[in-house]
C-alpha cells in the first residue's frame, strides 16, 4: 500500500492551492492522509480527486465539519497501526514513548504528525514517526516543500520525503 502525505497547505489563508506538484507526487497513492492546517475542506474535494482522504484537525480549521476531518485518525492498514495527528513533535513521540498515558494499549507503529512545517522521518523504538513538512509553507516561508509517502508492505512501514522542486 502507499500512501500519501501531507500537512499544513494553509489555502487560501497562505497559499493559493495545493502545490500541482504534490497532487503530481500523489499519482498512483491508495490513500492520502492530511496531517491537518488544509484551513478550508475543497483541499481534501481536491485530493480526493486522487484518491481517498482522510484528515486530523490542525488548530488553523476552524469550523470544519466534514467526516473525513478527525482530532485523531486511528488506522490499521495491512497489519501497521497509524496514528494521524497534527500535534508536535514532541506529543507525537510521547505517543511512542508513552502509550499508557494516552489510553493505548501499545505504542503505534507509525504517527503522521505536522503542524511544525518541517519535514521528519525518525524512528522511535521500533516505531516511525513521520511528518511530512509543508507542501506551500515550509519552514514558515512561501515557496515550494515537502509531501512524503509512506510505504506499507507486509506489516512494515517505510516513508521518504519528497522534495517537491525536484519533480
Amino acid at each position: 500500500m502507499l500512501i500519501g502525505l501531507i500537512s499544513d497547505t494553509h489555502v487560501p489563508d497562505v497559499a493559493e492551492e495545493v502545490p500541482p506538484k504534490a497532487l503530481e507526487a500523489f499519482s498512483g497513492v491508495d490513500l492520502i492522509l492530511h496531517a491537518g492546517d488544509l484551513s478550508v475542506v475543497s483541499v481534501l474535494d481536491e485530493l480526493e480527486r486522487i484518491a481517498p482522504v482522510l484528515a486530523a484537525r490542525g488548530d488553523d480549521d476552524y469550523g470544519i465539519e466534514d467526516d473525513r476531518v478527525r482530532e485523531v485518525q486511528q488506522l490499521e492498514l495491512d497489519g501497521v497501526n497509524l496514528y494521524l495527528i497534527h500535534s508536535s513533535l514532541y506529543f507525537a513521540r510521547d505517543l511512542i514513548l508513552h502509550p499508557e498515558k494516552h489510553d493505548l494499549e501499545r505504542a503505534p507503529d507509525v504517527v503522521v504528525f505536522g503542524h511544525t512545517h518541517r519535514e521528519t522521518v525518525r524512528a522511535v523504538g521500533s516505531s516511525l514517526l513521520v511528518n511530512p513538512g509543508s507542501a506551500a509553507f515550509p519552514y514558515y516561508q512561501l515557496r515550494l516543500g515537502t509531501v512524503a509517502l509512506l510505504t506499507i508492505e507486509a506489516g512494515k512501514a517505510r516513508a521518504r520525503i519528497v522534495q517537491l522542486d525536484s519533480i
